[in-house]
């Protein structure tokens, strides 16, 4: 009798939840349409006859199949707990209040990323003082949503996000930009020659950069955020102290603006996205997120990225990170234009996972559209 080889049978079991992560996953996404499209019809979304069908069709075809109990119960139970997501889905009433987390206090541009995409809606407003612990409000379920930036257009991507995007359970389901101008703060009294310490968050520095070469004699300590860093100063009321935040930052401080627009880009942008714990599907999405792996070999990137150009589906932005444990290997977050509902974009999809070693889809959303 051939000796059993654990490891290769582990491979074997990683393989196999692979596969049904993505069944599972696939079979999700369409059940979110039917809710998506009855809610869009005025239909019930709840419909105990087409449920009692579902189950009783799934009961027989297990009843045809040998498969052992334990697979049969396992079965039983996905399809369940399916219909029970059907029902609900979508389904959430007009006047729910939502708990939304904010990266940074009050006075933030994230702050106000999310005053921007939630108005109009109950919410109450909670705020964190890490990426980490804003997604894992998401993640443990403390919250409906969550904002947070992802990438400025002066600077580039926020890369701590994109890991815990891909480390934590959570999908994308809207975005929202805000035009950022960055201001250097100090309390009464304060001037230019006085300041010694500036506190801001790492990206308020980067935006800035042009601005303190002109003044070597300011160290920059880096903080939680820019709100937060302004906070700290207006508590210290120190005139060798300043803040490099927002004008909205300055108002709630009560703080000086000593150098207005001191962001090297004019035309300075930061993306937030809003993140969930769960998918939703957006009847008018137009833009998908998705994190993919591919093999460490000659043109197997190339070839899964041409999947999106045969099929002239927009590439709108291609974020690589490194994996932990491997050199010079990597995750790759992709933008892409598109709709999962549509049948030519779930064929990329579907093409793109037959060339790649790993597939996560963040989110299908609508893409932000500046309101004139």
């Amino acid at each position: 009798m051939q000796e059993l080889d654990l490891e290769l049978i582990r491979k074997e079991i990683d393989k196999a939840d692979s596969q049904l992560a993505e069944v599972l996953e696939k079979r999700l996404q369409l059940v979110m349409q039917v809710a998506a499209y009855k809610k869009s019809k005025g239909m019930p979304v709840k419909d105990k006859n087409r449920e009692a069908k579902v189950i009783a069709k799934v009961a027989s075809l297990l009843e045809n199949k040998d498969y052992s109990i334990a697979v049969k119960n396992i079965m039983r139970g996905i399809i369940d707990q399916a219909c029970v997501l059907e029902e609900t889905a979508l389904a959430e009433p007009s006047d729910r209040t939502f708990e939304v987390a904010c990266f940074g206090p009050a006075g933030s541009f994230t702050h106000q990323a999310l005053e921007d995409f939630f108005r109009g809606r109950k919410f109450n407003r909670h705020h964190y003082n890490t990426f980490e612990e804003v997604i894992t409000s998401i993640s443990h379920g403390d919250m409906d949503y969550a904002v947070l930036p992802i990438e400025n257009s002066s600077t580039g991507g926020i890369t701590e996000v994109y890991d815990l995007l891909r480390q934590y359970d959570c999908h994308i389901v809207g975005e929202q930009c805000v035009k950022i101008e960055q201001n250097l703060l100090g309390c009464e009294g304060a001037t230019l020659q006085s300041i010694k310490t500036v506190y801001s968050h790492p990206q308020g520095f980067k935006q800035s950069k042009d601005f303190f070469r002109d003044y070597p004699h300011m160290e920059q300590i880096p903080f939680f955020s820019t709100s937060k860093s302004a906070e700290e100063v207006a508590e210290k009321q120190d005139i060798t102290l300043g803040a490099v935040a927002g004008k909205a930052a300055a108002d709630l401080y009560n703080l000086k603006i000593i150098a207005p627009a001191i962001n090297s880009n004019n035309n300075n942008y930061t993306r937030f996205i809003i993140i969930a714990k769960r998918p939703e599907i957006i009847p008018n999405a137009n833009k998908i997120t998705l994190i993919v792996a591919v093999k460490h070999e000659t043109g197997s990137l190339y070839k899964m990225l041409a999947s999106f150009y045969h099929t002239g589906l927009n590439l709108m932005n291609l974020e690589s990170r490194p994996m932990v444990g491997k050199s010079w290997e990597y995750f790759f977050f992709i933008d892409v234009t598109g709709n999962l509902s549509d049948p030519l974009v779930a064929d990329v999809i579907d093409e793109v996972r037959s060339k790649s070693t790993y597939v996560k889809i963040l989110g299908n959303y609508r893409a932000y559209e500046k309101k004139e």
